[in-house]
């Protein structure tokens, strides 16, 4: 190991117990160990029987809080967890310290798998979505229905202030970066990531931001806080350069589960202009757009991404009443229509694609994807791809 690395993880036993994390008021956590992974689920019990599931995934440097809020507004809709990704928020690190996207959609298939709990409606963020959409294209038995904000889906021209990020990912880069930043303190890191995440800080209350202090200095005690957002970084930027089958793109195509894309106009991490392209990629998809948002719309407009979800929900249920008309006679709404409330646009691709022939594939199908390999251990990456909140560190704010 160079001097410029980040030394080896203690084993997940010997590693000391933080601080507590937050639980918001109607939240329960639990740990749940599964094989090579121990994942802490922050769940909202269920308002009424019948509650279809969801399940929510963070991005890079958040956490299972950064949906609480959304989880708040879904109550008596469905019945929400949300995960800690291995390394992230409560979880210890991944027993053979691999973080790569496929690493951590494997999680999510196992978790999903071991608690009979699919199909889901699943939601995912910035590294969060890149994650979810390789789960729905590789097991389209597990997901009922998709929504992205933000995905982290691969950019020929990323948004300079997301190159840091990227940078993240390379060796060394990460050692350098906590000995430029040792006399930052935690409110300083917070209010560099909010600035990042958020398109307007503004809207974060003292309380949330106290409540962020308070969750990055947990995690910067951890022994392995750089090592999993270094190798999670260096995961997604590896998964960048993937092409064919295996490529993000590719797989967004196979998505057969209904989607709603969520993008915001103030987003430094993820370009706004990939909105259209995911659109049109993704078979059965609607778009919203929040012209104030910035990367974590769940976090920043909670109600409109809810509402937009019951939509998503109602359309389904209606489509299924009467039967999804094949591709050749759809009528597809591509109409945007704008909310005087909030700004958010509605732009609808609905015309349902014949499904292509993808069957449902196996947990053990998705350890043989490429990128697996280079960050199972310290790997290496290379390339610019950044699409989460910069090195600063978490806020909780997630990315």
């Amino acid at each position: 190991m160079s001097s410029t690395e980040l030394p080896s993880v203690p084993p997940t036993s010997v590693l000391p117990k933080a601080a507590s994390v937050r639980v918001a008021e109607g939240e329960r956590l639990r740990s749940v160990r599964l094989p090579g992974v121990t994942l802490t689920v922050r769940s909202r019990p269920a308002t009424r029987a019948g509650l279809q599931p969801a399940l929510y995934v963070h991005g890079l440097g958040g956490s299972s809080q950064n949906w609480s809020a959304l989880m708040a507004q879904l109550d008596g809709v469905v019945e929400s967890e949300a995960v800690d990704l291995p390394g992230f928020g409560d979880s210890p690190p991944p027993d053979d310290g691999n973080y790569s996207i496929t690493a951590h959609a494997r999680a999510v298939i196992r978790h999903l798998d071991a608690s009979a709990r699919g199909p889901v409606h699943l939601f995912g963020n910035s590294l969060g979505g890149a994650v979810s959409t390789r789960v729905a294209a590789v097991r389209p038995d597990l997901v009922r229905t998709l929504t992205l904000v933000s995905p982290a889906l691969p950019e020929l021209r990323v948004q300079r202030t997301a190159v840091p990020t990227g940078l993240l990912g390379m060796p060394g880069v990460a050692a350098l970066f906590t000995r430029f930043t040792r006399e930052w303190t935690a409110e300083q890191r917070v209010r560099g990531v909010m600035a990042l995440c958020y398109g307007d800080p503004g809207r974060v209350t003292p309380e949330a931001f106290g409540y962020a202090v308070e969750e990055l200095e947990r995690r910067l005690r951890l022994p392995y806080f750089w090592d999993a957002m270094t190798r999670s970084a260096r995961g997604l930027v590896n998964v960048y350069t993937l092409g064919g089958q295996h490529g993000l793109w590719r797989q967004a195509e196979r998505v057969l589960a209904p989607t709603l894309l969520v993008y915001g106009g103030r987003d430094q991490l993820v370009g706004f202009r990939m909105a259209q392209r995911a659109v049109r990629t993704f078979r059965d998809s609607r778009l919203l757009t929040l012209p104030n948002a910035g990367h974590v719309a769940m976090m920043e407009y909670p109600e409109t991404v809810a509402t937009a979800f019951r939509e998503l929900l109602e359309e389904t249920a209606e489509r299924g009443e009467r039967g999804s008309r094949p591709e050749s006679e759809a009528e597809p709404d591509t109409g945007a229509r704008p909310d005087a409330d909030t700004g958010a646009t509605r732009a609808v691709s609905t015309g349902v694609r014949r499904a292509a022939d993808v069957g449902s594939r196996r947990d053990a199908d998705i350890g043989s994807r490429p990128d697996a390999g280079p960050d199972s251990g310290a790997g290496t990456g290379s390339g610019s791809g950044a699409f989460s909140e910069r090195a600063g560190g978490s806020a909780g704010s997630g990315s």
